[in-house]
């Protein structure tokens, strides 16, 4: 089960780092095709109305619509490019999904809110609440949204090897066949295809239905080749493209918020920002290239581009690109393709000598790293703990009284905060430890009013210790769900196992349990997702307890007691990037009861009846963790 666990844990840690969000996408593509020249926007709406032939009920009549909104029912040239390699793993994928399937318009509704809400966030706690209702919203509208291309870093560019890389040698490197799957190899590719297709359209003798067949699919292996293109000018992408998952996650996440000043191959300096974080700069910077590729794409539709593309079955294919960017890991063969280019490829060099120079790799002169909370960690916690409690152990015992305590713990578990956004709590872990409780304040009979002295017998409740367990797991519907599913679902409907886990890491079925970012911190709701269980009297030293049994009457016993303790509300302070370590002060408001054992009567005398001991309370929690690399 332990090894079934973790494999969940990487299951889930696929994919949490696309860059820029759907309606990022959709801005930079809307304003590379508006900036086209009047004769190449003529040129492209021709092409869009042959392509739509058979499909005007999903496609708009123009090629792009500035005025899309929520529920929308038909879509538009620029949402391909957002929905391409976020919720597609291929051109011919993206196509079938955006002609045939009904979900892909609520996922198109989604990112229209979530850009009303970008635009509307008048601080970063509200960007952040609006990030995190978006990632569920996603999730919820098509299921493999967390897991789509988590096997490769299709969506980073490659890293830098050495600071003397040319550009023709780093470029050439991206392409190379058997390479890594990159964000720049992936453009070249399915741009190199809808190229091919659209110089086809010019000079192959067709019939009007294979025009409009021929010239959709170059369409869709153009906007597909975009969306990877797009990803080269976010800042996360362009330096988070080495480590683990986590290093990637934690590294992306902070140069997309915080911005990374970048160098282009060909010499233009800019800061860039990142995924949500997206400036109307960053924007015409991306969009500028955009418009270059797509210009080129015209051109060979226009036929002013030659090819030889005839010695290539994979070139005379009418259907969109099928390559899967999701289930391979690494760069096909473009000379395979397309035998003609030997090599020579100036019209992919023109667009990628724009792109930013990426961050080196491991060595001198790297770009700091930063970690998410993600992944196996042992850690240590220490808690102060204060509780109001209802009076004692004997059925007599009414008054309430406040008890104290402190304890020290050693974790072991697996981090999924932040798993798709910085309100995601998906922290699960176990652990043990000893507690040490002051007496109470109240006395063991009620109508005594003069104060115990510390350690007294005389408190209802007197100073103990115990061993402690304690165990937290997000869950999807009910407590413990998730645990029960993952060995029954895992190799039966990992996708189901998939949606449950990142639902239940975002706040559950119901969202109830959704954090709240505020300017002060971070609050959530917890209940049943954590329970702490304290162990009293199993030291060598056992637990006395004065009983009164009537009013004037007491006996003696000695004693052991289960309590179990349950968080209800948490308050946290949002996290700051680190590397391999992670320390954060919690705040909990808990609930809980005391059970009693009783074991014997020190006095001879019969045992008399116990009753659970209620208690409410605030527990300061420090609490600090390696990850494990």
């Amino acid at each position: 089960l332990h090894k079934k666990l973790l494999l969940l844990v990487f299951i889930l840690l696929a994919n949490t780092t696309n860059a820029w969000v759907f309606p990022e996408h959709r801005q930079i593509a809307l304003l590379a095709i508006q900036n086209l020249s009047p004769a190449d926007r003529v040129l492209l709406d021709k092409l869009w109305a042959e392509a739509r032939k058979g499909y005007e009920k999903r496609l708009t009549a123009n090629v792009i619509d500035a005025t899309q909104g929520r529920k929308p029912t038909q879509l538009d040239y620029a949402t391909w490019f957002a929905i391409s390699g976020d919720h597609s793993c291929s051109p011919e994928n993206m196509l079938y999904n955006v002609l045939q399937t009904d979900w892909i318009l609520n996922v198109a509704d989604v990112a229209a809110q979530l850009k009303e809400g970008i635009e509307n966030s008048k601080s970063s706690v509200q960007h952040i609440n609006v990030l995190r209702s978006s990632d569920i919203d996603f999730q919820k509208a098509d299921p493999e949204y967390a897991t789509r291309a988590g096997s490769n870093n299709v969506h980073f560019l490659l890293a830098l090897p050495d600071i003397n890389t040319s550009a023709a040698k780093y470029l050439r490197a991206c392409l190379l066949e058997g390479a890594a799957l990159n964000a720049l190899g992936a453009y070249a590719w399915f741009h190199i295809s809808a190229m091919i297709k659209a110089e086809r359209y010019a000079k192959e003798n067709l019939t009007a239905q294979e025009k409009s067949a021929l010239i959709l699919s170059a369409l869709a292996d153009e906007a597909f080749s975009l969306h990877f293109l797009e990803d080269a000018f976010a800042a996360g992408h362009i330096a988070g493209t080495r480590g683990s998952a986590s290093v990637r996650k934690g590294t992306h996440d902070y140069y997309n918020e915080k911005g990374l000043a970048i160098t282009t191959w060909d010499g233009k300096r800019k800061i860039v920002m990142g995924d949500a974080y997206m400036r109307p700069e960053d924007a015409e910077f991306a969009a500028a290239t955009i418009r270059l590729s797509l210009e080129q794409l015209l051109n060979a539709a226009a036929g002013e581009m030659l090819f030889d593309y005839q010695g290539s079955a994979e070139a005379l294919v009418n259907l969109p690109d099928s390559f899967n960017v999701c289930k391979n890991v690494v760069m096909p063969s473009i000379e395979n393709m397309l035998p003609a280019l030997k090599g020579n490829f100036k019209f992919v060099d023109e667009i990628l000598v724009q792109t930013p120079v990426p961050g080196l790799a491991t060595g001198y002169g790297e770009l700091p790293r930063f970690r998410s909370e993600l992944g196996k960690f042992i850690g240590f916690s220490s808690a102060i703990n204060s509780s109001i409690v209802n009076g004692g152990f004997g059925q007599l015992q009414t008054q309430n009284g406040f008890v104290g305590g402190v304890d020290a713990n050693i974790r072991f578990g697996v981090g999924l905060d932040g798993l798709l956004n910085q309100s995601a709590d998906g922290l699960i872990y176990v652990q043990v430890g000893w507690k040490l409780d002051a007496p109470s304040s109240n006395q063991f009979l009620n109508n005594d009013h003069t104060g115990p002295t510390p350690g007294s017998i005389a408190s209802a409740i007197p100073g103990r210790t115990a061993y402690t367990l304690r165990l937290r797991a997000p869950f999807y519907l009910i407590p413990g769900d998730l645990l029960v599913a993952a060995p029954l679902l895992l190799f039966t409907s990992p996708k189901t196992l998939t949606k449950m886990g990142v639902i239940a890491a975002n706040g559950g079925l119901l969202s109830w349990q959704k954090g709240i970012n505020t300017s002060v911190g971070r609050f959530a709701v917890v209940l049943g997702r954590e329970v702490g269980i304290s162990f009293y009297g199993l030291s060598r030293s056992k637990d006395d307890l004065i009983i009164p049994t009537t009013d004037s009457t007491t006996t003696l016993i000695q004693y052991r007691s289960t309590q179990f303790s349950f968080p209800i509300i948490e308050y946290r302070p949002f996290r700051s990037f680190s590397l391999d370590q992670s320390s954060s002060l919690t705040i909990e408001l808990n609930a809980g009861f005391d059970v009693p054992h009783p074991i014997k009567s020190l006095l001879g005398e019969p045992i008399p009846s116990l009753k659970y001991v209620w208690q409410a309370g605030l527990r300061i929690v420090f609490n600090w963790r390696r990850y494990l690399r």
